[in-house]
């Protein structure tokens, strides 16, 4: 019998764990009759800032707050297979900035890679500084379709004066902007729903997509769901087993969550969760009394018509 050799084997069984994952996910939207995912918060960044994000959750740091493993440590081309192969029709470069001058690097960066990567939704940001309403502007000018605001890591406030004006230029181009304002895992200075409240007095045709489901201020962010249509809610990292035990989605909501189902989206936070891709999936289809309608609205349809994704071709 011919030995093989660990590392040779090992590789063998990480080929293999992930032929069955891929068939996992696939086989849950094959059963609800759709054509594939969207994901509406998935990261890619430039290498070296990808880099610095997993030695942050490595480290632990003081805005994680615990031992966060990466479950898809890959190259940027193996990550994009992989999310294929998942029957990921669309998906985000969530990139954020957490300084100023970062944004608009970030933003040329996100449109080279939104043109490389068809599949993927061209992904812009933004950071209170002078000129940001013209590099907001020059992004929607060349095509974004979705920002990225992270309060928590950004340490800046929604309504920070010198946003307003860009908020303006997203707000007049429709462009949801996904927005993590919740304060989980880490309360920052400025999240929860009350910042996110008084700019949508200012702005109350923004399309916002509250991040996490806005954990753990879920209740505050539903209730803002009630007042403006054009809020949504992703899923991203709520339900699983790695949040429940810390911040559990409240019992009590499971009936507005239902009734939301027009506007929550699915949302993984690949490539950096602790668990598997399917696993962020199974804990949706097991959500109490959430039916197979719900499901496709939030694993798929919701998004493809937020986005405007043409039906995929026959065949």
């Amino acid at each position: 019998m011919r030995v093989v050799p660990a590392g040779v084997a090992a590789d063998v069984a990480a080929i293999l764990a992930d032929v069955d994952e891929m068939e996992a996910v696939r086989r849950i939207w094959r059963s609800l009759g759709l054509p594939g995912i969207v994901d509406v918060h998935t990261h890619f960044m430039p290498k070296s800032v990808m880099d610095k994000v997993w030695r942050y959750f490595d480290d632990a740091g003081p805005l994680v707050g615990r031992r966060w493993p990466i479950a898809y440590r890959t190259d940027e081309e193996q990550r994009v297979r992989t999310l294929r192969g998942f029957g990921v029709r669309a998906f985000t470069s969530l990139v954020y900035p957490h300084k100023p001058q970062m944004a608009a690097w970030l933003n040329e960066w996100a449109a080279s890679f939104a043109a490389a990567t068809p599949d993927c939704l061209h992904t812009a940001t933004l950071y209170p500084e002078p000129g940001v309403e013209a590099y907001v502007r020059r992004a929607v000018e060349s095509g974004a379709r979705v920002f990225k605001v992270h309060v928590q890591v950004g340490r800046f406030s929604p309504t920070d004066p010198l946003l307003d004006r860009a908020w303006g230029v997203i707000e007049d181009a429709a462009a949801p902007v996904v927005i993590h304002c919740g304060s989980g895992p880490v309360p920052g200075e400025h999240t929860g729903a009350g910042p996110v409240a008084e700019l949508l007095t200012r702005h109350p045709r923004l399309r916002l997509i509250v991040a996490h489901m806005g954990m753990p201020e879920y209740t505050d962010f539903l209730d803002l769901a009630d007042r403006y249509d054009e809020i949504r809610l992703d899923t991203t990292m709520a339900f699983t087993p790695f949040m429940e035990e810390a911040m559990p989605f409240p019992r009590t909501e499971y009936r507005r969550l239902r009734d939301h189902g027009d506007r929550i989206l699915f949302g993984s936070d690949f490539p950096n969760i602790p668990h598997g891709f399917v696993d962020a999936m199974r804990v949706l289809t097991r959500l109490p009394g959430v039916d197979d309608d719900w499901l496709r609205k939030v694993f798929h349809d919701n998004a493809a018509r937020l986005f405007g994704l043409a039906a995929p071709m026959a065949g």
